[in-house]
């Protein structure tokens, strides 16, 4: 299994959070949706994340403590490889998590033990079940949840591309 820690970027650090959302081989998964959000590019699933907007999102997302974000590590060669992150809700304990490994990195085993360390993150915050979203496309990255634990409670028909997608609703208790 691949030695990886979970570190939290400082601001200068947030290069790599750019360098992930800025790359469409890396940001595939996001690509078609009809999301709103400022910067999206719908064909490629990138987002823009210029310089201009470090200090603001590192004020109001790295410092809420409602809110985990940290840049997986391989130990050994001291690369990102990643990042995870999740955002608690007050009222419900509940806390939406996200994983992305960029794309050199994929499938070389980084998600099951940045997986791992980020359910003992949520498990220190209080964090009552970690819940997510998932094409069911992303048969392999389901394999790895469900293998960790998560259930499938429920699944609804999105669109990608304007096609029809089935996406899982996971979840697991902590």
């Amino acid at each position: 299994m691949k030695q990886i820690q979970l570190v939290r970027p400082q601001l200068a650090d947030l290069w790599f959070r750019r360098d992930c959302m800025s790359d469409p081989q890396t940001m595939a998964y996001n690509a078609g949706y009809d999301v709103s959000y400022d910067g999206y590019h719908y064909e490629t699933g990138c987002i823009d994340f210029s310089e201009e907007k470090w200090g603001e999102w590192y004020e109001t997302k790295l410092k809420n403590p409602n809110f985990f974000y940290a840049y997986i590590q391989d130990v050994d060669t001291g690369d990102y490889v990643g990042y995870v992150n999740f955002n608690k809700d007050k009222t419900t304990g509940k806390a939406t998590m996200g994983i992305v490994i960029k794309a050199e990195f994929q499938g070389k085993g980084y998600m099951r033990p940045a997986m791992q360390k980020l359910i003992l993150e949520a498990e220190k915050l209080g964090v009552a079940a970690l819940t997510d979203t998932v094409p069911e496309s992303r048969d392999h990255a389901l394999k790895v949840f469900y293998s960790l634990g998560f259930l499938k409670v429920g699944e609804f028909t999105g669109k990608k591309f304007n096609k029809p997608e089935v996406v899982a609703e996971i979840e697991k208790e902590l």
